[in-house]
């Protein structure tokens, strides 16, 4: 077998990043600035770094960014009368609210809440519905995030067993849909799942995306596989601390095509995609209200 490919997503964001960028300058051009509302609940301290690379990467493309952070005891009431006024502010066409929320607030309320035009996360049932059909929607960014690789490093998905470990609502579910809509045959491996190494082993393409640190080693794979590992997980080994994904990268080399690495693959794509989708939030609620108001003009 030839030295397999370490896909590099740190180089893909940047592609991605960049058309996001030469886009939004266009926009610009045509008095439309996008602009993206994030909303921190509380004070972990991983959401505050994840928040603030999220507006980073937003000033760097041009994309406005309003940052809302509220204490761990706001209301739920709170929360969602700021949803209300971001939904109603046409300048506004990205709302996203950091996740985790504090346990007396209800995640699914708190993300019902926001316009599905505007749900730049992908989370609303409305978006997750119309990824289910095919549909062109706002699709969760780290699913994106890793069709925008599999095609980079394999063109053409169709007729590719695609076996993907994990059935989460954020990326394995909708993992699972982008998959079929670029015509794969799909499996979903979970904690209930049966002979789960020996389906493993008959995939083509593998998404390891269950929080498990290091599970799939080189036996559950394929030879030639093309493997995409979401997995982030903080291991303590030889007495130091280090982040690994759900694969264990060293072992799988010794039999797969192309492989993710952690940190460094999947993790830059999705701060990529949530670009890509605040950019497409105000294309579309751009072109909307165009033609509202010419059907208004035409009426008139």
């Amino acid at each position: 077998m030839n030295c397999p490919l370490v896909i590099d997503g740190k180089i893909a964001a940047a592609e991605v990043l960049g058309q996001v960028k030469h886009d939004v300058e266009v926009m610009k051009a045509d008095g439309v600035r996008p602009c993206l509302a994030v909303i921190l609940v509380g004070d972990d301290p991983a959401s505050e770094v994840y928040v603030r690379n999220k507006v980073l990467r937003a000033e760097e493309c041009g994309i406005t960014s309003l940052e809302y952070k509220v204490g761990s005891d706001t209301s739920q009431a709170h929360v969602l009368h700021m949803i209300e006024v971001l939904n109603e502010d046409a300048a506004v066409h990205g709302i996203l609210v950091q996740l985790p929320l504090p346990k007396h607030i209800d995640e699914s309320v708190v993300l019902q809440a926001i316009n599905p035009q505007k749900d730049v996360d992908g989370f609303h049932s409305e978006n997750v519905g119309g990824l289910s059909q095919g549909l062109d929607v706002l699709a969760p960014c780290t699913p994106t995030g890793c069709m925008y690789l599999l095609h980079k490093t394999l063109g053409d998905l169709s007729g590719k067993h695609a076996v993907v470990i994990g059935r989460s609502n954020i990326v394995g579910k909708p993992m699972a849909a982008l998959l079929l809509k670029a015509n794969c045959t799909v499996t979903i491996l979970h904690s209930r799942s049966e002979r789960a190494e020996t389906i493993c082993r008959q995939a083509d393409i593998v998404v390891a995306a269950v929080g498990r640190p290091l599970m799939v080693d080189a036996d559950w794979l394929k030879p030639g596989a093309i493997v995409i590992d979401v997995g982030i997980n903080r291991i303590n080994a030889g007495g130091r601390s280090r982040l690994v994904g759900d694969v264990d990268m060293e072992s799988a080399l010794t039999k797969v095509s192309a492989i993710t690495p952690v940190p460094g693959g999947v993790g830059p794509m999705t701060i990529a995609f949530l670009m890509r989708n605040t950019l497409t939030a105000a294309k579309q609620q751009t072109q909307s209200r165009a033609k509202s108001e010419a059907s208004c003009l035409s009426i008139s």
